[in-house]
């Protein structure tokens, strides 16, 4: 071998090691991974890297997808039917400092090594908004080049006058725009939306709405998104089938591979659930209103009850959920501010450990003693009486959305007062009633038995109003009978979720008692100790 062949020889093998390494996908250290426990309100919990420690909790495929890839969930496609229901909690050890990037990219490793994840990127037609010229010049104006950005303008309406949400714009390219909007107003805007304008550069401009959940209080003086779009910005937002990058999931295995033997006990151990610096004081006799914010790290609460502090931190959402408490935890008010450490720039705080830090607080303020316990609690049982379902094709994936289904139908555009629409697929009824909490907030604080007897998966949608639109603003425990012997109608059209669900899919919503966990408050102290 002459020296020529054998220095070009050694330089492949370099080339071939190096890529060899920069091609290796990074990966957590170790990780448990394993399947949820049940809880009333699943949601994707977590997400952040704190103290070499990865945290997701009540995850389903598609939120874990989402986080890795950093994609919408709409944006994922395919799939078997437990795609979105299956919920998963993951435990993982990396580097401290790992950039969030780099984090995702152990994700992606970790769901290809555990569940076997394939995907493949395909564009497909998918429900959407198009964001589009409308019939004459646009009311925008050219920026002058100015920090990009929206921001909420803060509003001060008449007693009895439904305020508007206002928003100031600059230098916004139409693509940043339509993301913002489905941000901005998710009520009305529950699939992605596309910039169909042609417009180049940047814009300014001013837009205001009415909510979509406050449209029928606002009556002839609300205006929804759309008309916003139309009549302040001279464009059109309406819904359309469109191509989008998806991610489409060629396979997946339900069940992760096992943990390695003694993982959980070589994990680093959660950093302790403590507020950098907490100001907890009794808030001012003559406050009025409240305000409660845990976003970025900081707790920021004004003239709130002790009661609703002691709700948020211990994640319950119904009062007869806790029990025990002295009657000045409901006429005590306090202000609290409170700053985290935070795990990394840039990187925001897990909202749980928010609440497990007020939590900390609470106790150590008021020298709070609690303990769980079953006490009977009225809660809903679901049961059959004519059901008008419709028998799911089993290929789709089981799952419940806001919004209208494949029809595009929304009864909410001509009739405000049913403000919630629910579309749901392949969801046999014990599925349905684990996500009714979640879904009916209002209604179901806790959990929902299923007494229904039906076995199979449905396709259906419902449509009803919510809590706050029904007569008197609030949901009778039962509602008053007609000569019928059924639910009399609100004189304002406005329709409760027991009546939608009896109209509608012929399926009956009633209150009973039954044994649930509650909080017991077994001592807290009238007065906290000083700051």
């Amino acid at each position: 071998m002459t020296g020529a062949w054998r220095c070009v020889r050694g330089a492949v093998l370099l080339f071939g090691a190096l890529f060899g390494q920069t091609t290796q996908p990074p990966a957590f250290d170790l990780a448990d991974v394993h399947p949820s426990r049940h809880v009333t309100n699943p949601f994707m919990r977590g997400g952040t890297l704190r103290a070499g420690r990865y945290d997701v909790r009540t995850a389903s495929m598609v939120d874990l997808i989402g986080a890795a890839y950093g994609v919408d969930a709409e944006k994922i496609h395919g799939g078997p039917s437990w795609l979105d229901v299956d919920r998963f909690d993951i435990t993982a050890k990396a580097p401290a400092d790992t950039p969030p990037e780099t984090v995702k990219l152990m994700l992606q490793a970790l769901l290809a090594d555990r569940f076997k994840l394939k995907l493949h990127t395909d564009n497909k037609p998918i429900p959407a908004f198009a964001l589009s010229m409308g019939k004459s010049k646009p009311k925008l104006k050219e920026s002058d080049g100015k920090p990009s950005g929206c921001q909420g303008q803060p509003q001060n309406p008449q007693p009895g006058v439904v305020p508007l949400i206002v928003v100031t714009c600059v230098n916004r390219t139409m693509e940043q725009f339509a993301q913002d909007l489905r941000n901005m107003a998710g009520g009305y805007l529950t699939n992605p939306v596309v910039d169909r304008t042609g417009l180049k550069g940047g814009w300014d401009f001013d837009i205001k709405w009415t909510g979509r959940g406050a449209l029928a209080r606002a009556g002839a003086d609300g205006i929804s998104i759309f008309d916003a779009v139309d009549k302040q910005l001279g464009l059109k937002l309406q819904p359309e089938k469109l191509p989008v990058e998806v991610l489409v999931v060629d396979s997946v295995n339900e069940r992760p591979t096992d943990n390695p033997p003694g993982v959980a006990t070589s994990l680093p151990a959660l950093p302790p659930a403590e507020f950098e610096v907490a100001t907890l004081k009794p808030s001012r006799p003559d406050a009025t209103g409240q305000r409660g914010r845990l976003q970025h790290g900081r707790v920021d609460a004004a003239n709130l009850p002790l009661r609703t502090l002691i709700m948020i931190a211990w994640d319950i959402n119904a009062d007869e959920l806790m029990v025990g408490a002295p009657k000045f935890v409901a006429s005590a008010h306090y202000d609290i501010t409170a700053q985290a450490p935070t795990p990394q720039p840039g990187v925001e705080v897990d909202f749980e450990d928010l609440r497990l830090m007020l939590r900390a607080l609470l106790i150590d303020r008021f020298e709070l003693k609690t303990h769980m316990e079953e006490r009977p609690v009225d809660g809903y049982v679901l049961s059959s009486v004519k059901p008008k379902l419709q028998k799911a094709d089993p290929s789709n994936r089981t799952g419940c959305k806001e919004g209208p289904g494949a029809d595009g139908k929304d009864p909410r555009l001509t009739n405000p007062v049913l403000s919630r629409l629910i579309t749901c697929q392949n969801m046999t009824m014990a599925q349905f009633v684990e996500q009714l909490p979640n879904l009916a907030t209002g209604y179901a604080h806790v959990d929902v038995l299923d007494e229904t007897g039906l076995t199979g998966a449905y396709d259906f949608t419902v449509s009803f109003s919510t809590v706050g639109l029904l007569r008197g603003g609030s949901l009778p425990s039962q509602p008053p009978a007609t000569a019928s012997g059924e639910g009399a109608s609100d004189p304002s059209g406005a329709l409760s979720l027991p009546d939608a669900l009896r109209k509608q899919l012929g399926l009956k919503l009633e209150l009973k008692k039954r044994r649930m966990p509650v909080l017991v408050i077994d001592h807290i102290s009238e007065k906290p100790t000083e700051n």
